[in-house]
């Protein structure tokens, strides 16, 4: 079954090629590589357009710059798997992550597929996710279950940990929303999930994302943008909720989404200014440099054997 991997672009001369080599070196062959490039003025295309030239299975669409919403809009467009998985372009993925999403889909009959992350930091990496006790296919009302008790959580907020149906993108014209500066992604799934009937989970570590300042989800909005987009993506949020009929049964659990969100938002402000670096843990890896090195040297070797 095909995969459209979507890869939005601006500015990652520095991480760009680790991002592409990590998606060449792929176990699962049957993919197709949509990087959209937002109007970036380092050498981020001279990079993409090497590895369209040497792989057919990558391709380079360039666009004036509008923000990663619109670009992943038009990567959307561009794609025809049956599935699309998402990775920003400053991260990377182990070299089975497309493999173990797409036997998750099938083996469940799957409508979307989410799993655990690695979340890397400096010389530190740990495997981060939620809902531990579990794997296996869940309806669309127990996995709100679950996404109501920690809704500010990276693992139900970002697209780059999950897989989706393209056809279900297309039909029920589902898109990020480009008015937002944060949260688009949040959005879409909300929206991907009020279709989803079937969301299967796994505990295989499918991303490894980078935190750095400048990431693609990494933002600088003011306490009134803030109070506005959280306003903005509680009525939808609160509508995911009450189709599912679930919101009169737990509306304290879900309002709880507002002042959960705000206060995640208003430590990491704070950490800025105060340039405090606290990374979570919930699994350490012993000789965490050795562990990045060996990943490295894995996907290059893959890349040459592929060639």
């Amino acid at each position: 079954m095909a995969v459209s991997i979507i890869v939005p672009v601006y500015n990652a001369e520095k991480t760009l090629e680790r991002c592409l080599l990590s998606i060449q070196s792929q176990t699962y062959d049957d993919i197709e590589v949509v990087i959209v490039d937002d109007g970036s003025d380092d050498e981020s295309r001279n990079i993409a357009e090497k590895f369209v030239s040497r792989d057919n299975r990558f391709t380079l669409i360039e666009k004036q710059n509008t923000g990663v919403s619109g670009t992943r809009n038009i990567g959307i467009m561009n794609s025809s798997g049956e599935y699309i998985q998402f990775v920003d372009s400053d991260d990377y993925l182990p070299i089975n992550s497309t493999k173990a999403l797409v036997a998750a889909a099938e083996n469940y009959d799957a409508d979307m597929v989410i799993s655990d992350f690695y979340r890397v930091y400096e010389r530190s990496v740990v495997v981060m996710g939620s809902i531990p006790k579990f794997e296996g296919a869940m309806s669309c009302s127990e996995f709100a279950s679950e996404m109501m008790k920690a809704p500010s959580n990276f693992y139900y907020g970002v697209m780059w940990n999950k897989l989706y149906r393209r056809d279900m993108v297309v039909k029920k014209n589902i898109s990020c929303v480009t008015e937002l500066k944060w949260c688009e992604d949040f959005m879409f799934n909300i929206e991907y999930l009020s279709y989803s009937k079937r969301i299967a989970v796994i505990h295989t570590p499918v991303y490894y994302y980078v935190k750095r300042p400048g990431s693609l989800v990494s933002t600088e909005s003011g306490l009134s943008s803030v109070i506005k987009t959280k306003k903005y993506i509680f009525s939808h949020y609160r509508d995911l909720f009450d189709k599912l009929e679930l919101y009169d049964d737990h509306k304290f659990m879900i309002r709880k989404f507002y002042i959960e969100f705000a206060r995640d938002k208003a430590v990491k402000t704070r950490e800025r200014k105060t340039r405090k670096k606290k990374v979570g843990v919930e699994r350490s890896f012993a000789k965490t440099g050795e562990k990045l090195s060996a990943e490295k040297t894995s996907l290059k070797r893959e890349a040459i054997l592929k060639k």
